[in-house]
């Protein structure tokens, strides 16, 4: 297994203590935090305490892999931010969950879309047990629902939650997009196939 997975413009490493200031950067950033919670920044003690935990932690079912991997651009070895792929359950890697931040200065570059199709493929490809891959994102957050049709990844739902503190869109509620292993590797095969139906369609 290949502990880190390079793009062609960026190399995915393991996050460590070191990146703290990295993260408060990348979270001060009302943009970047717009669909997250509408632009307030993560205060460093939160980071510190919640945060580092989250992406320093590996999973056994991936073989001992991270769940989060940080973004460093090749060519200058400049923070650009994180990619996600963990379990929605610690205890089964039937079902990966995709994320993914980056800094504003790296988006309009294809580079959410690079980073994620690296991970799906070493997802299905290196991990045992893996035969579906999720991801959701607020209705209204086009960008990112483009970054997962890019992927292969195809909607299945509109869904509400209860939140402790609303902010602009969220009446519109979130969607979550889907691929699955057989549609992957079907795409794999004839990159033209045609898209998953959403479920209930």
């Amino acid at each position: 297994m290949s502990i880190f997975p390079d793009t062609d413009r960026m190399r995915l490493r393991p996050f460590t203590e070191d990146d703290v200031d990295n993260l408060v950067a990348l979270d001060a950033d009302p943009e970047v935090m717009r669909f997250l919670d509408g632009g307030k920044p993560t205060p460093r003690e939160r980071v510190v305490s919640e945060v580092m935990p989250r992406v320093l932690r590996g999973f056994p079912v991936l073989g001992g892999a991270p769940g989060m991997w940080a973004a460093e651009e090749r060519a200058t070895g400049a923070f650009l931010g994180w990619f996600e792929m963990r379990p929605v359950d610690a205890e089964s890697a039937e079902i990966l969950e995709l994320g993914y931040r980056l800094r504003r200065e790296a988006w309009g570059r294809g580079l959410a879309t690079e980073g994620s199709l690296t991970l799906v493929d070493k997802a299905f490809t290196e991990y045992v047990g893996v035969e579906r891959i999720v991801a959701d994102t607020m209705t209204v957050n086009s960008r990112s629902r483009r970054v997962m049709e890019k992927c292969g990844l195809t909607f299945q739902r509109t869904f509400f939650q209860d939140w402790p503190e609303l902010i602009d869109g969220s009446e519109h509620g979130e969607v979550e997009y889907a691929l699955t292993r057989d549609r992957w590797a079907a795409r794999r095969a004839d990159p033209e196939a045609a898209p998953e139906r959403p479920s209930g369609a």
